[in-house]
């Protein structure tokens, strides 16, 4: 829980009184390697932070599952379309190594958001950051390169990278698993060549 704090501190100013209400309305979970946290048709009633671990959202579909976003440790998540209407998802969040969230409920949120001065910081820098990762993730499918989506991607979080199996980063940066080892390939290549001049 601590991280949260430090994490809402970074950002804007927090009294001990909002603090509690707040984390108040946290709950831990815990949940396995591979666990789906939430089914498409079903509806998200949480925002969660994730304390430790690695998230996936994907669509499931017959043929191949289209894997469109990777969320780390020390971030929020929520499959927050469907959060914010409190209809059906279309999608499904999945965990891909044992997880650790702290999450508060639609309902506590909208008391947090009543009756707290930050309620309102809280829900806004939410949904701005999860704004600009949907936002950025689209511009990228537009404008880069497969090559520049993984090297962004590695940058980001090069430790958990290898906790992701091939065809889920394949799919995420939109080539298939040959393509991706390819790329791969390439950037070791560029990347010995670095620290070898």
């Amino acid at each position: 829980m601590l991280q949260i704090r430090k994490y809402f501190e970074e950002r804007f100013a927090i009294s001990e009184e909002d603090w509690n209400i707040f984390s108040s309305k946290l709950h831990q979970i815990e949940f396995p390697k591979n666990h789906v946290i939430l089914k498409a048709g079903d509806t998200e009633h949480y925002l969660s932070f994730i304390e430790k671990g690695l998230i996936r959202f994907y669509i499931p579909q017959e043929e191949k599952e289209l894997t469109f976003t990777f969320i780390f440790e020390n971030n929020f998540y929520s499959a927050y379309d469907s959060f914010l209407t409190q209809q059906p998802s279309v999608y499904q969040v999945e965990t891909l190594a044992p997880t650790i969230l702290w999450r508060i409920h639609y309902n506590d949120l909208q008391e947090v958001y009543k009756g707290t001065q930050i309620g309102n910081f809280i829900g806004r820098m939410a949904s701005e950051e999860l704004f600009l990762k949907k936002s950025k993730r689209e511009l990228s499918l537009l404008v880069d390169s497969a090559e520049k989506r993984y090297a962004e991607l590695l940058a980001e979080k090069p430790e958990l990278i290898q906790h992701i199996p091939l065809k889920y980063l394949a799919s995420y940066i939109g080539v298939t698993p040959q393509a991706l080892s390819r790329i791969r390939a390439r950037i070791a290549k560029k990347s010995n060549w670095r620290k070898a001049h």
